[in-house]
């Protein structure tokens, strides 16, 4: 039996933000944030690490641009295929561009 795919908890953006502040203001620490909320502790390090990120005081990807970056390596697969498309269309037209019906005898 196959196992059952992992499915990512979405959070709101407040939310994340609102936990990280808890924890910098507040001086609450990861796990107690962790046993309160239900987020596990490693995710609110991620969230707290790339909101430093985001607010400049550490070095790395903002997240609009990360964001961007998706956004770009999708449009690029669809650039990709569609020129796989469109390779295989010029080649199926050359194709039928040389093709000559033999005549029939008709004598």
């Amino acid at each position: 039996m196959a196992k059952p795919k992992f499915i990512r908890k979405r959070y709101p953006a407040e939310f994340k933000k609102r936990l990280v502040e808890l924890h910098v203001t507040m001086g609450r620490s990861f796990s107690s944030l962790q046993s309160e909320f239900g987020v596990h502790e490693q995710t609110i390090r991620v969230w707290a690490k790339q909101m430093e990120i985001d607010e400049g005081q550490r070095e790395g990807a903002t997240t609009d641009e990360k964001a961007e970056l998706a956004r770009l390596r999708r449009e690029n697969a669809d650039l990709k295929e569609e020129r796989e498309i469109l390779k295989k269309f010029a080649a199926w037209s050359a194709q039928e561009a040389n093709w000559n019906p033999r005549k029939r005898s008709g004598s």
